[in-house]
């Protein structure tokens, strides 16, 4: 029998899920609206189960795999909500001001939330890093290279060696070619593409620094990252590079670049000023 709604396909299935399955059904329904923001590996810690336990129970429920079922929450979740229902754990109502208020209200949070999650001596290990790298190659894929792009172009006014990559392809060949006083600055808001794992095992074996920016620290690219900044702000599968996810990036990249400057003031205020004349030709 086809659902068109994930949780009416719980219900029908429930009794047929082995105890370590029901737990995560049981979690999932109580936390609908969350459980499309998170990861694999954070619903498992909040379920107590193994991450296995859940990609097993997506293909109980006729997905592919992890991502297909959560796409199928947020759709399901967004079904609920346009139809009146009520949504367990759901947002509540908009802010006064018209149609923006909601959106006013998820950027300051996205803002709030990086704020809270930053830990300053990670902040103040990677702008050392980034200060001492010969050469910074800021990664992305999609939308976080737009960060990565955001990243090259802030820093390079005050420091020489920042580079964006932005093909995959190029990525990997730079990454094959880095040498120890390298450093690889990789925004992914999920930290697990393919692209992103493929990279950072590169950079790994070539014994560069590598620094993640994402949402998720516990995340596949995470583990072969040295530094891992985490952002705040929730996306659902729904929401593929949302304002609210890069105020929140680029907030941390404004911290960052912040704590460098401060190491080095005497240099990047040179650095600032040499940039600054040399643009004032391009201005009418």
């Amino acid at each position: 029998m086809a659902f068109s709604n994930v949780f009416a396909q719980l219900d029908n299935e429930y009794y047929q899920l082995t105890s370590a399955e029901k737990r995560v059904a049981d979690y999932i329904v109580a936390h609908q609206s969350q459980t499309q923001y998170m990861s694999i590996s954070e619903l498992a810690e909040k379920c107590n189960v193994a991450e296995a336990t859940i990609s097993r129970f997506c293909r109980r429920m006729g997905y592919k795999g992890y991502s297909a079922f959560k796409l199928a929450v947020a759709n399901s979740v967004t079904g609920q909500a346009a139809a009146g229902a009520a949504v367990p754990g759901g947002e509540g109502a908009a802010l006064p001001g018209g149609p923006y208020g909601e959106m006013l209200k998820t950027n300051i949070e996205a803002i709030t939330q990086t704020a809270n999650l930053a830990r300053p001596e990670q902040i103040r290990r990677a702008a050392r890093m980034l200060l001492e790298a010969d050469k910074v190659f800021c990664m992305g894929q999609g939308g976080s290279m737009i960060m990565a792009e955001e990243a090259a172009h802030l820093f390079s006014t005050v420091r020489p060696g920042f580079f964006p990559v932005s093909d995959s392809h190029l990525q990997a060949i730079r990454c094959a070619q880095l040498t120890r006083g390298d450093v690889v600055f990789y925004f992914s808001y999920s930290g697990s593409t393919r692209d992103l794992t493929d990279a950072l095992r590169l950079a790994r074996e070539r014994q560069a620094g590598v620094i993640l920016v994402t949402r998720f620290p516990k995340s596949p690219g995470a583990v072969y990252a040295d530094i891992v900044l985490q952002c705040g702000s929730n996306e659902s599968p729904t929401q593929l590079g949302t304002v609210a996810a890069r105020m929140a990036q680029l907030f941390l990249l404004d911290m960052l670049y912040y704590e460098l400057c401060r190491m080095d003031e005497t240099g990047t205020a040179a650095a600032r000023s040499r940039v600054a004349r040399a643009l004032s030709d391009k201005h009418l």
